[in-house]
């Protein structure tokens, strides 16, 4: 949502109980660790409502809670609402990105794959999808965390830049 000196973020996956909810609580550690909470709105959602009103799936928020990290948002839809007023929306696979680009009418600057700001990418083209872990084992949860993680220096500093030009 567009918000007069913040920046908000959006994180999508399909359901929202798993990798979006992880983006959105690992990214507002981050944030808050270096000093830039109160610049910040950061929500997660989901491309079906099949989960809407749940918590974040049990083993993601294990997987969380052994980092140090708390998941306490609620599963929700993306809506047309939050395709125009957040300012970074962030999809956490091709076909999450494709749906959200569906709903905005085409490519837009503004929505990114999780992957474009992990070291060694740079766009939408070639970035790496966030592996969905719902129907794996416990271990699954791991590399969600680890992407997640590396993508935050790269997705703050993006942010920062986003702030500065409002």
């Amino acid at each position: 949502m567009t918000v007069k000196n913040k920046i908000s973020v959006l994180f999508v996956c399909m359901g929202n109980i798993c990798r979006s909810p992880t983006g959105e609580g690992v990214f507002q550690n981050y944030v808050e660790h270096h000093g830039y909470a109160d610049q910040f709105y950061i929500d997660s959602a989901g491309t079906i409502d099949y989960h809407s009103g749940e918590p974040a799936d049990a083993r993601m928020r294990e997987a969380a809670k052994k980092r140090g990290y708390q998941l306490k948002s609620l599963a929700r839809k993306v809506t047309e609402q939050d395709i125009d007023t957040f300012d970074l929306i962030v999809a956490m696979d091709t076909d999450n990105l494709i749906e959200l680009e569906s709903l905005a009418g085409g490519t837009q600057k503004r929505l990114r794959l999780l992957g474009s700001f992990i070291e060694g990418y740079s766009d939408n083209y070639d970035a790496p999808s966030v592996p969905d872990p719902y129907y794996g084992g416990a271990a699954g949860f791991e590399p969600v965390l680890d992407m997640i993680e590396s993508a935050c220096p790269m997705m703050m500093s993006h942010c920062l830049e986003l702030l500065n030009n409002k």
